[in-house]
């Protein structure tokens, strides 16, 4: 079993709070914790959630655990104690915040803890004025550990409440975009994905999977350039579906989506991946999410096919690059990112 994180050993060694019999837990870190929490409630119901299906599958690995993942939590009778990992997206942490406040009792207790460094003492206004009793438990480890109870519930949850709409201009295209809270580069079209689209062609005809889709920026531009196109849409996270099939429809468009970590749950090959790869985890930075794309990228693409990314210049992709497709052509390059081309022979 691998070392428990900070703020899951921050709640082991207040053991005595987690004693329940309905649990829910929202963004158990990877690291043993569930298991750990169904010992201590051997009769107990332990539930897992996360936006994110790779924390899904590894809460499901767990005997006991009862796992789910959504863009929104489920219902679950009488929750006696709710442990919320505190994310690095305020945004999204105050939108779970209610989501949680609509499913929970007047008796559910919530503990929410997490890194300094990632915001966790935003909780306090955050949710102060939303619950009668409030106090800080605990401290250590450079992470904060918090308990509210008698919330003030709400009667319903409905994710659309928190859609933001934007407008996405790249060359003399202009198109109308979804996004929700906890989705890369919420509201707005990053630099780099616009740089990269500036400096594609975009094929006529093909099946084209967007990876890491966030809110479906490059989709629907691919989309809205070639009508023909098969559009398929990837991304780990729940929510970043959830804004993807928002933006498409918006623009009259449709597109298969697919919830994966990396290429797992991929039928099929296409004629172009095309993708700025995301190379963050939580706080951390992770370098083998994109590393695995690009490593496994060459067998999902016909022959001839194309992979077309943008990456940060001090990410090392040329190499990997070279391995898989024998060379590469660079599109574009300025003094933050650079855009790469390959294809299969």
């Amino acid at each position: 079993m691998s070392q428990l994180s900070n703020p899951s050993l921050l709640l082991m060694r207040n053991e005595e709070e987690l004693h329940a019999d309905q649990v829910l837990v929202i963004n158990a870190n990877r690291d043993g914790f569930l298991s750990q929490l169904k010992q201590l409630n051997p009769n107990g119901d332990v539930h897992a959630f996360s936006y994110n299906i790779a924390d899904h599958q590894a809460a499901e690995q767990y005997s006991g655990v009862l796992s789910s993942v959504d863009h929104s939590l489920p219902a679950i009778d009488d929750l006696d104690l709710i442990i919320y990992f505190y994310p690095k997206s305020k945004p999204e942490a105050m939108m779970m915040l209610d989501n949680i406040r609509a499913i929970a009792t007047s008796k559910t207790r919530l503990l929410v803890v997490g890194h300094n460094k990632g915001g966790v003492k935003s909780v306090e206004k955050q949710l102060k004025p939303h619950a009668e009793l409030f106090c800080k438990l605990d401290s250590a480890k450079h992470c904060v550990l918090y308990e509210f109870s008698e919330l003030h519930l709400l009667t319903e949850f409905d994710i659309k409440h928190y859609k933001t709409e934007f407008t996405v201009t790249v060359g003399d295209l202009e198109f109308s975009a979804i996004s929700v809270p906890g989705v890369f580069n919420h509201g707005k079209l990053d630099v780099g994905t616009k740089l990269l689209l500036e400096n594609i062609e975009v094929p006529y005809k093909g099946s084209v999977l967007d990876f890491g889709c966030g809110a479906g920026l490059i989709a629907t531009f691919m989309g809205s350039k070639q009508a023909a196109l098969k559009l398929h849409c990837l991304d780990v996270n729940a929510l970043a579906l959830y804004a993807t099939e928002q933006t498409l429809q918006l623009n009259g468009l449709s597109g298969e989506l697919i919830l994966s970590d990396g290429l797992n749950n991929v039928p099929g090959q296409y004629n172009l991946l095309i993708s700025n790869p995301p190379f963050h985890t939580g706080i951390a930075t992770d370098y083998g999410i994109a590393d695995r794309f690009l490593s496994d990228s060459r067998q999902f693409l016909k022959s001839k096919g194309k992979i077309q990314i943008v990456a940060n210049n001090f990410l090392k992709y040329p190499p990997i690059l070279e391995q898989q497709f024998g060379t590469y052509t660079t599109l574009a390059k300025n003094t933050k990112f650079t855009v790469y081309q390959a294809e299969k022979n």
